[in-house]
């Protein structure tokens, strides 16, 4: 995927000064050679950390070797002081983990002890109030601790696209998708950079283009991918001359950030002044990486880019948007699973899906907004959307969001689309997640979650939630089982 994080690790051992600092190096070594058949991007720096002059030149090492995420490694029991100083100046993020005892044979004379150490790490770390990713069980045999490193990578690309990430946002948040409103504050805490603009600026630019040599290529490439979808053939320049305005935009505004997502305002006046609708040009754009909210949801971009650095896959972001009727469930019993009629429910958007992730995709138009603009001509201001049904498969249901109040708090659920016809309108599809109902009730209505949600391609939560902690997010809901009650939810009920 363009647009993410290419992850370079550093592995550092750290040995307490009355160990033998050769049983660090040993295992290091060994670590190393594990993470190679796994084909772990892993750079094993040499200096081994008793102290924090060794600490400083193991930083030298990491810088110069270009790595922008660290492993620190307890060989044996550590210093607590000089590892936890490498993790506080480290430019990127780090993980802590321990070196499990090899046999019997050698607990008499070169016993390790690093699960011990893994704890005055802990608490050392939290002295430094640095954030650092600890596995779940941080201790074990060179090969296990390589799977952990392998788990690690997607946390520390998500941790490394978030902090070097903007977010480009064009209009104000509509007054009719309140939801959609929420502090930004919170967003330069984590490291984000946000540049609002108005419409008029993409406005002005857009015009600037309308005659650029470059539309001709976008429209032929559009064509292509569209193949036999292309329904709206007419509209493609005006889609084409909006792809490259926003690609320039993003070129000309990078500034000190390295990654790019937008949130942009798609309606009414789009269609009246732009002469189109955008969706396709959104789906587009995040189908390579570059995530593309619309309404102005700059938290829904967010959570698309993080979902996009979980999975290396495009994201899109949908509406929670209707319950599928019972003669709809009944006539799919054969392939919904087992999931209850509250476990399912419709995600649709007007038509920003990525092509990759719909069958039988077509450029239409949107009907909602004809509804309101051109209700008794043929389409045309309102073309623009590409539709067709999500694709089967793994999904994970994913928003990061600020309260009224700038506190962040976050939701993960995962589940699958199931293939079926949701004989329907826009990018749509049945989604099921296992106790959805209760999911619905006491984490999104609870907590007051905007309609939008982020949809990622494949099971991303455990990588997402650990980034979540590392970033400091502290509310991080699930949909719990039945036998696990939320918060304030009624145990008689």
């Amino acid at each position: 995927m363009k647009n993410v994080p290419k992850v370079k690790l550093g592995l550092v051992a750290v040995s307490r000064d009355c160990f033998p600092i050769t049983l660090s190096e040993a295992r290091r070594t060994a670590v190393a050679k594990a993470a190679e058949k796994l084909n772990i991007p892993l750079v094993e720096i040499k200096t081994t950390v008793e102290n924090e002059v060794h600490a400083m030149k193991a930083l030298d090492e990491l810088k110069a070797a270009g790595c922008n995420a660290a492993v620190i490694y307890l060989g044996n029991f550590g210093p607590e002081g000089p590892e936890t100083m490498i993790a506080q100046k480290f430019c990127g993020p780090t993980m802590f983990v321990g070196a499990a005892e090899e046999a019997t044979v050698g607990l008499a004379g070169d016993r390790g002890d690093a699960y011990c150490g893994m704890l005055n790490a802990s608490y050392n770390l939290g002295l430094r109030k640095v954030r650092s990713y600890i596995p779940p069980y941080p201790v074990g045999t060179p090969d296990e601790v390589a799977k952990m490193i392998a788990e690690f990578v997607p946390i520390a690309k998500i941790v490394i696209g978030i902090r070097n990430l903007k977010i480009f946002a064009f209009g104000p948040r509509p007054f009719d998708f309140l939801a959609c409103n929420a502090p930004i504050k919170p967003l330069f805490d984590l490291g984000v950079e946000i540049q609002e603009n108005s419409e008029l600026d993409l406005f002005a630019k857009f015009n600037e283009n309308a005659n650029n040599p470059r539309i001709e290529k976008v429209v032929a490439d559009m064509a292509a991918e569209l193949g036999g979808g292309n329904k709206q053939a007419g509209i493609l320049s005006k889609l084409a001359q909006l792809e490259i305005t926003l690609e320039d935009w993003a070129e000309n505004n990078l500034g000190a950030s390295e990654y790019i997502a937008f949130a942009n305002k798609c309606w009414p006046a789009f269609q009246t002044q732009f002469g189109m609708v955008p969706c396709y040009v959104n789906s587009r754009l995040t189908g390579r990486g570059i995530p593309v909210a619309c309404e102005t949801d700059i938290y829904g971009a967010l959570s698309e880019y993080i979902l996009t650095c979980a999975t290396d896959l495009p994201p899109t972001l949908l509406d929670i948007n209707n319950t599928v009727p019972q003669d709809m469930y009944d006539a799919n019993k054969d392939v919904l699973k087992g999931y209850s009629p509250t476990d399912i429910f419709m995600g649709f958007h007007c038509g920003n899906t990525p092509i990759c992730h719909l069958d039988g995709a077509e450029m239409k138009y949107q009907l909602i907004m004809k509804r309101l603009l051109e209700p008794d001509n043929e389409p045309d201001i309102t073309r623009g959307t590409l539709e067709g049904v999500l694709k089967s498969g793994d999904v994970t249901l994913f928003r990061l969001q600020s309260t009224a109040d700038c506190e962040l708090r976050s939701y993960i659920a995962q589940g699958e689309t199931i293939k079926m016809d949701p004989k329907s309108f826009g990018g749509i599809g049945v989604i099921a997640i296992n106790e959805m109902a209760r999911f619905y009730r006491h984490v999104l209505i609870a907590k007051r979650y905007p309609h939008h949600a982020a949809l990622g391609y494949g099971h991303a939560g455990k990588a997402i939630f650990s980034a979540l902690q590392m970033l400091g997010v502290e509310d991080i809901a699930y949909n719990r089982p039945a036998n696990l009650l939320y918060c304030g939810e009624n145990p008689y009920a």
